[in-house]
């Protein structure tokens, strides 16, 4: 069962709508459907919700380090309640998927993602889940940091959104530890109808 969710982030106004914040947006997401709050806790380094769900107990956590040091947030919240790695969901932008695709993993490299590679020196394990979220690739390396540090222009934004959706529409399997049928479900896309063909006589 999940017991921990992270979202990853840049604190500040100034970070609030930008690419690389992907990761908070669907953690504040969750948390309005779950009816959870958060609040500053310091000795966690970050806004912290606890929730009640039918499976128990569930925390957010959105760090309020920068992004480089989101570990720090992680692992003080879940030392203390003795939480495993692989309860342990972070929620993150991810530039090796286009926006409207988002994927559900456990374990697995940090793909260059400050947050991730943080938080696995930290807790010394990658074996936590991952949501990853698409924001799609500048094209070009040298136009990573500024691309995650802008807005998604209107048409990402609203592919993004539809992709946070579709994960926030199998947390109910999520919540009740079942991953496998989760990650079915997300990586599963219908097939779009093909349209009607009038029949000739």
């Amino acid at each position: 069962m999940i017991k921990l969710v992270v979202g990853l982030g840049n604190p500040g106004k100034e970070h609030a709508h930008t690419r690389h914040n992907a990761g908070f947006w669907w953690a504040q997401h969750l948390g309005e459907r779950l009816n959870i709050g958060v609040r500053l806790e310091n000795r966690y380094h970050g806004w912290v919700g606890r929730g009640t769900t039918s499976a128990g107990d569930i925390w957010l956590l959105l760090p309020n380090t920068y992004m480089n040091a989101s570990g720090r947030a992680v692992a003080a919240l879940a030392r203390f309640y003795k939480m495993r790695p692989e309860e342990i969901l972070v929620a993150h932008d991810d530039l090796d998927l286009k926006p409207g695709q988002i994927k559900l993993k456990q374990g697995g490299g940090s793909g260059g993602h400050n947050g991730l590679s943080d938080i696995c020196a930290v807790l010394g394990t990658q074996d936590y889940w991952r949501l990853r979220i698409g924001i799609g690739h500048p094209g070009v390396r040298e136009l990573v940091i500024g691309y995650v540090l802008q807005k998604p222009s209107p048409g990402d934004l609203a592919l993004i959104q539809q992709a946070m959706e579709r994960g926030l529409e199998i947390w109910p399997f999520i919540e009740k530890g079942n991953m496998a049928t989760a990650v079915m479900k997300l990586h599963t896309r219908p097939k779009p109808e093909e349209p009607a063909t009038e029949s000739k006589s």
